[in-house]
This record gives C-alpha cells, structure tokens and sequence, in this order.
C-alpha cells in the first residue's frame, strides 16, 4: 500500500469564519485518506469564534509569517539555484502585474511568496497545490509552478474573480492549471465565457457541501414564532440596507417579527444606527459571528433564511438552512437559482428591490406552518443529493489522482 497523496491547500487567509466550506473540503479529503498542509499567505486579520477553525488556526503555516530577510533568502537561493525557472516566473510576475489592479509591486511580492511555497512543497514532497478563490492564492500557486513546483488547480467562487478577471489574469490561470473546479453552473458558464469552448474539459463542476453536523441532524419543527434570520459578512455587497428598509415597511404594517443578522463587517455600526432611527431595536438583534452549532441553533430557532446579497456565488447558508429543513428567500442570482427553486423549496426576489422583498416576506409570514415545513423538506432532500461534502470530495480527490 503506498503512502497518502500530499496536497497542500493554499488561501490567502485560512481559517476565515466566512469560509466554513473549505474547512469542511479540508475535512472530506482526509476522510478519504489524503494528507492535506493547510498554507496561508497572509495572518488573519479577525478574531476567530468557532472550536473548529481555532484547531484549524494550529494547523496552519502561513507565508507571510516569515522575516522579509527569509523570503528574499529563498527568492535569491532560486535565482542562482534555477535560473531558467526563476527568469520565467519573473516574466510572468511582470505580464500579470502590467495589468493588475494590485500593481506590479504586489505581483513581485507574489514571486516571493511562491519561492516560500516552492521550498515548502519540495520539504513536504508536495505533488499538487490546490488554491481556493481566483485572486491572490491562484496567482502565488501559479507562479510556484512556473518557478517548477507542483501542478496546480484551484477552486473560483465569484463574483469577485468574475467583476475582476482581466485585472486578476483569470484566464492565464485557468490556462496554466491542470484543472479549475466552479462551484455551481452559473460559476462554469461565466469561466466559459472568457474562452468559449477552450477550457470546456477544464473547468469542473464541484459543490460545497456539508457534513454529518448538518445532513444527519435530527429533524426539528419549525418553531410558530415568526423569527428568522440572516448570516453573512456586514458589507455592502449583501444588501443589507435594503433588508432593514423592507423589515421596516413591515413593522409599519403593524406585523410581529423578529430579524436576527448573524456576522461581522464593516457596515456593522451603520446598520445599528439604520435600526435605532428605523425603531426596530426590538425586531432585529445583531449577534457578530457565531460559532457552527450556534449558527445551527439560530437556523432551527427560525422559520427561515434571508439573503439580499446583490453579487455572490453559491453562498453557504443557504445550503445549511436547506440541509437543517428550513425554506430559505434569496435574491435570484448567480447560482442561487439552481439550489432554490421559487415556491418550491424557497422563494426568489428582485435582487436591490426593497417592494419585491416586503412582498415575499409577508406571503412567508403568512405561510402555514405545515407549508414551510413541507418547503423545508423539499429543500433539505435536494441539498443530501448535491451537497454532500464527502461525496463532493471524493470527487475532487478522482481529479487529483488524474492529473497527478
């Protein structure tokens, strides 16, 4: 029997109390027996809350933690050792950087980093890089493998490698890596879009998925209270404003609710100070970020799940809500149509349409319960079927093993 596979993940930063699906990826694949280093580029720049992520923060190397003496130790000790090598990971540091918004001084930095990574992975007898998001964990992966370090694949989320991908050089990473994973068909279809049909067996399609904390969870009722709920970063993106605009509309209809926001972010005091002049302090709590069993408890205190957001992905929640049996309102974007389908297990608004969200809100309001929690159903069977990170995993493992 020969030894595990040896892949390291690659983020920018890790763990981010945001990015619950790469721990759960991470968790999938050793499950299935594969030895995975977890590399940061970057510290992290927020507290962590979760058991979980706290254990993954042990596990974690990250590049930037080194002395500026020691990364340009390694990128000299590779100029000399390899040059060929090193001369085109330069070109390529310089050809990415023209046209970056991050500048050509951030692109060097990425040379350097790359160099720590390429010692890293030649220490671990590292085969593959896998990086998750387009932006800066693919460029360093990149750029490590041009300086002759292992193949590389990396996982696009959107919608900021989509808003970016010409500043970001999406296409020369996707050109360079053995293969891209999207995380819906939405995700593919706009990687597609820069190529046409050129990387068609290129880009595979593998979901976010769950664990046993979530798929096998003892059914719970869904509770007579008309509480529910939002989680998610604090910026602009999610369409927050727009959330409490509605919910105001609905406390002057005289409706009984409660709102809860789960997470952190910048628009946090903004917000505090929308609700108080709103005079909702008593209809919408804001908790910060929540550990997973907290985040669960508060999905399972509630009817539903919220969300607003006017640019994203496949966002994560909306799978957790559906897994746990409760329906879920989501603007009608991205890869959000293939997970909800309108009236079914959820419903779909007008993305930035404070009308379109009073209105399905209250027909969920008025839903019965024996509605919602037949919607819930529909939901949660849907997501065992697709979003089962060990079934997901072991999908992305077959593609490891095929290009290594």
């Amino acid at each position: 029997m020969g030894s595990p596979m040896s892949i390291v993940y690659l983020m920018d930063q890790y763990p981010v109390a945001s990015c619950t699906f790469i721990r759960r990826e991470i968790k999938g694949l050793e499950s299935h027996g594969v030895k995975i280093t977890r590399i940061a580029i970057r510290r992290l720049k927020s507290s962590l809350v979760d058991w979980q992520d706290k254990l993954e923060f042990n596990k974690t190397k990250v590049i930037l933690a080194e002395k500026l003496g020691v990364l340009l130790g390694h990128s000299l000790v590779l100029a000399l050792s390899k040059p060929f090598f090193f001369l085109k990971a330069l070109i390529l540091a310089f050809k990415i950087g023209w046209k970056s918004d991050a500048g050509l001084k951030t692109n060097l930095a990425y040379l350097m980093e790359a160099c720590i990574l390429f010692r890293w992975c030649q220490d671990l007898k590292v085969t593959h890089v896998h990086a998750h998001f387009g932006t800066d964990a693919a460029a360093v992966a990149m750029l490590c493998h041009s300086l002759g370090g292992p193949a590389y694949s990396f996982t696009v989320h959107g919608p900021e490698e989509f808003e970016k991908a010409k500043m970001i050089s999406l296409y020369e990473k996707i050109k360079r890596s053995v293969f891209v994973v999207a995380i819906s068909q939405f995700c593919k279809n706009e990687l597609l879009s820069l190529s046409g049909d050129e990387f068609l067996e290129k880009i595979k399609i593998i979901r976010v998925g769950l664990d046993k904390e979530y798929l096998d969870h003892p059914y719970v009722p869904i509770p007579s209270k008309s509480q529910f709920l939002a989680v998610g970063r604090l910026v602009p993106q999610k369409g927050w404003v727009i959330l409490i605009k509605a919910v105001s509309k609905l406390f002057e209809q005289g409706i009984d609710f409660k709102l809860v926001i789960v997470g952190e972010g910048p628009l946090r005091v903004g917000l505090e100070e929308l609700v108080s002049k709103e005079k909702l302090n008593g209809h919408v709590e804001f908790t910060g970020w929540l550990d997973d069993e907290q985040v669960r408890k508060q999905i399972l205190s509630s009817q539903f799940m919220i969300l607003t957001s006017l640019a994203e992905g496949l966002p994560n929640v909306l799978v957790e809500s559906l897994a746990l049996n409760r329906p879920v309102i989501a603007t009608s974007i991205a890869g959000i149509p293939e997970l909800i389908e309108h009236e079914k297990n959820g419903w779909l608004i007008v993305p930035a349409s404070v009308d379109s969200l009073v209105d399905v809100l209250q027909i969920a309001l008025k839903t019965p319960i024996t509605q919602l929690e037949k919607m819930g159903k529909l939901g949660a069977a849907k997501v065992r079927e697709r979003h089962d990170v060990y079934v997901e995993s072991a999908e992305l493992l077959k593609l490891f093993k095929q290009y290594n």
